[in-house]
């Protein structure tokens, strides 16, 4: 009988204590007066201790943590929970961390960091602190790409195994590195039906497979490993009758916003009716601009957007709808130069 690891993931949502500003917009209906605490950052980690502390896992990993305020944010891991191993995802304002503790388990290599993928190999420890045997568990902790980007989703995945499998048998010399036990975890950015996923689930992916309209690989990949079960739906698990636990506790709003019974939704959405007459409502309801070519028409101009961007971000400036707006409008994103010291900047944007 394997000696089994226990682990847990939990993407934790940017903003933590100092990065971010957005966490106000996560809550449906908006938050009351007096109710503001319950999206501040000492309340949510709050909630993620007495969780994490509940699991007592033997491994932990975190996705969308920040490197500003990452040691601070999550002292209470090492000096509450008694996680006194961490990695952290070397580069990128959203990274992963895995945290560990070292009376159960140890690195047998130091961790991999790849494409948005984080690979942690551990050695199982005995009660007496011993290493077992060739007892080797490979977590691989993801946070892969979000957006319509199926194909590098794909190659990340594919990466992260692909190493997990070339660790166990040229560094680590395992016997049988093609059954190697591996824990894929985190944040797909995907379901079930994502080309990811299915990879992991199937074995393989090939070029027939469309996501978002487009192929995720122009050939045949094929995992060098046996294909993954899913954890939380394997059979054999005895749940009492219930079904698998969510892993997102959110209202699902994808069926309301793509077009009902079009057999094309995943592979090549299109906004429901419903969508496109609201935001055919909220563009009338700002757009006070005559058009050129027909006075009775109206647009928005440069003061309507700016009016839309505070109500939906408090301020001009933030997030994604002020950058398309900008773009749309003629900004033109400043090229990255460099100084005689080598430092990269960029110039002032034009408009």
């Amino acid at each position: 009988l394997h000696a089994l690891v226990c682990s847990k993931s939990y993407n934790v949502l940017l903003p933590n204590s100092q990065d971010g500003w957005w966490n106000f917009k996560m809550y449906n209906p908006p938050l009351g007066p007096g109710q503001e605490d319950f999206y501040t950052w000492e309340h949510r980690k709050s909630l993620l201790r007495e969780r994490i502390g509940l699991i007592d896992a033997d491994v932990v990993c975190l996705q969308e943590v920040s490197p500003l305020s990452f040691e601070e944010d999550f002292a209470f891991m090492t000096d509450d929970l008694g996680y006194d191993g961490v990695e952290l995802f070397r580069k990128g304002r959203f990274r992963p961390a895995t945290f560990w503790k070292k009376d159960r388990v140890e690195l047998a290599t130091p961790a991999m960091h790849k494409d948005r993928t984080l690979l942690t190999p551990f050695r199982l420890l005995g009660e007496e602190g011993g290493a077992e045997d060739f007892e080797y568990w490979h977590v691989l902790n993801c946070h892969l790409q979000a957006g319509k980007q199926g194909g590098r989703r794909v190659r990340q995945i594919f990466e992260g195994v692909a190493t997990a499998f070339k660790t166990a048998k040229n560094k680590l010399k395992e016997k049988n590195p093609e059954n190697i036990k591996l824990i894929v975890c985190g944040d797909y950015n995907g379901g079930s039906e994502c080309g990811a996923v299915q990879l992991l689930e199937k074995g393989s992916i090939g070029p027939d497979f469309i996501e978002d309209g487009e192929k995720v690989s122009s050939k045949e990949k094929v995992l060098p490993i046996p294909p993954l079960v899913d954890a939380l739906s394997a059979n054999g698990i005895d749940r009492g009758g219930d079904p698998p636990p969510a892993t997102l506790v959110v209202p699902e709003l994808i069926s309301l916003m793509v077009k009902e019974g079009d057999e094309t939704a995943y592979t090549n959405p299109t906004f429901s009716e419903d969508v496109l007459d609201r935001l055919h409502r909220i563009y009338s309801r700002f757009a006070t601009v005559p058009t050129p070519d027909d006075p009775t028409q109206l647009q928005m101009g440069k003061s309507d957007v700016e009016r839309w961007l505070t109500i939906i971000n408090l301020q001009v400036g933030r997030g994604t709808e002020f950058r398309n707006a900008a773009k749309y409008m003629g900004w033109v994103e400043p090229p990255i130069v460099s100084d005689d010291s080598g430092s990269k900047s960029k110039k002032d944007g034009k408009s």
